[in-house]
């Protein structure tokens, strides 16, 4: 009853969302404006002489697009107390976010106006859209499964605290929220993966939920527990009024099939969200419709630098949504009401289409491999290389690494193709190929603290595997390709296995 009861709410909601297809640049151009003007007495918005931007153009003359190095050191400030630095007054929570090559972490703040503009609207329209095409929705008359993250002790300071976007959204959170989701806050927020993921099979087991929230990956390994403490392999025989997943943070594809096996329910839907430690992007509206709309009217003002033909950001000129053109990939630039001031978050998109402005995520501005949550980058990889090869003395003429979504025994990997060098002298054996895979796991563990995460205890991803090839396997691949010579190069790091299968299918 409480499902039916709430939809009057939603309703305005909805039309509101309606308004996207007709009237984006207007929207846009009022969420810069409100922006700019708010922050005109921050040292940013002092510096870039906000008090003279009175539009779109101005903003475009005046403030620099810029990366997390660029407001790194006003960040690193703001986490020690200053306040009017990004953002008017102080921002007391960062979201922990994956590395750059300077920095094993980054540190997203998160202010009081964004976490209500920006991250929470995104959870309400997310309702509002699901409820809007599912006329026999019940969800809120039971519970919601919410995975989140925890606090980094190490990383939180006497000004700030530090820790995943999950962990933050949790701590803030109306509590009002906690009377429909599981498990409780302690539980959520705790640090130890192994025990959470335990508690909240042993708390959500015999409850009524409704509704999944959180990364496939991390889920995944609680809906096993919970079936393994339930007796079946069916989830919908424990939940069997369970109707939708609410997904993000990685890639679907490669987990959709095994979901549609641990939840065999006509009712089950899933719906993808772009939820990032920057901000709430998009949503799926429509469960036929991979694509996602672009969420216009939050504090977040869009912008988009169309992509190299490798899928890095060029050096085109960015422009505003209203002149993107479905097809192309864009990389994206954010300015919000969090103190990012277009900010290149490091994602490309690609839209489906206009009015409304709907998109796929494409890939990442460098080569990656995001399977996991992990998102390791390929100067994670060289940092790694470089280290395993000091320590073993081997060296390495040519790789490519790609994820193993899952292999016979159930098992998530990422899996490398190396060609030594000759120079190394020998071909190493196996003993010392499993050595390098060793220490190459260590340094990427010690580089990138998502990798770190997703590598805790073997949870989610189990030890990368090195495969050595022999020499000029690389160099074969790119005459096949008629890419021999030049500058031509195999892709060092790939979310998907095509590369790799070819490759082996040489050998």
């Amino acid at each position: 009853m409480l499902t039916q009861i709430s939809r009057p709410f939603f309703l305005p909601r909805q039309q509101q969302i309606q308004r996207y297809a007709d009237e984006a640049e207007h929207i846009q151009r009022e969420v810069l404006r409100r922006l700019v003007s708010q922050a005109g007495q921050t040292a940013f918005g002092r510096q870039h002489g906000f008090s003279s931007i009175s539009s779109y153009e101005d903003f475009r003359q005046q403030v620099p697009v810029g990366d997390y190095e660029t407001h790194k050191d006003l960040i690193h400030r703001m986490r020690q107390g200053e306040a009017d630095l990004l953002w008017p007054g102080q921002c007391h929570w960062f979201a922990k976010s994956s590395g750059t090559t300077n920095d094993r972490s980054k540190f997203i703040p998160v202010t009081q106006q964004g976490l209500r503009r920006l991250h929470y609207r995104g959870g309400t329209d997310a309702v509002a859209l699901y409820l809007q095409g599912r006329p026999d929705a019940r969800h809120f008359d039971g519970r919601s499964l919410i995975l989140g993250g925890s606090f980094d002790p190490e990383a939180c300071l006497p000004a700030s605290k530090a820790g995943d976007l999950s962990a933050v959204l949790i701590q803030n959170i109306n509590p009002l929220v906690n009377l429909f989701r599981t498990p409780s806050k302690d539980i959520a927020l705790l640090s130890d993966f192994e025990e959470k993921r335990e508690r909240i099979a042993q708390a959500a087991l015999h409850q009524d939920v409704r509704t999944l929230s959180g990364v496939p990956s991390w889920m995944m390994a609680v809906i096993k527990r919970v079936m393994e403490l339930g007796g079946s392999d069916n989830l919908a025989d424990i939940w069997p009024r369970l109707e939708v997943f609410w997904h993000g943070g990685v890639a679907f594809g490669p987990y959709r099939e095994q979901y549609r096996q641990l939840i065999r329910s006509p009712r089950m839907q899933y719906m993808e969200t772009y939820n990032a430690s920057e901000g709430f992007f998009g949503l799926q509206s429509d469960p036929a419709d991979p694509a996602m709309l672009l969420m216009l009217d939050y504090d977040c003002f869009y912008e988009f630098q169309e992509c190299t033909p490798g899928g890095g950001a060029g050096t085109a000129e960015p422009v505003p949504v209203w002149e993107v053109q479905p097809g192309r990939n864009y990389a994206l630039l954010i300015t919000t009401s969090c103190g990012l001031w277009r900010y290149q978050i490091g994602d490309t998109l690609r839209f489906t289409q206009a009015r409304p402005y709907k998109f796929l995520i494409s890939g990442r501005t460098k080569c990656f491999i995001n399977a996991f949550g992990e998102e390791l980058m390929v100067d994670n990889a060289e940092q790694g290389l470089q280290t395993a090869c000091k320590a073993t003395g081997l060296q390495v003429s040519e790789y490519t690494a790609a994820p193993v979504f899952m292999d016979a025994a159930g098992k998530c990997r990422h899996q490398w193709l190396v060609e030594f060098a000759a120079a190394a002298g020998e071909a190493p054996g196996p003993a010392a190929v499993a050595d390098f895979a060793m220490k190459l796991d260590e340094a990427l563990r010690h580089i990138n603290s998502d990798y770190d995460a997703k590598r805790y205890r073997d949870i989610t991803l189990q030890p990368l595997e090195v495969r050595a090839v022999p020499p000029g396997t690389f160099d074969a691949w790119l005459k096949a390709h008629g890419k021999l010579g030049g500058q031509h190069k195999v892709p060092r790091l790939s979310n998907e296995r095509r590369i790799v299968e070819e490759i082996l299918a040489m050998l």
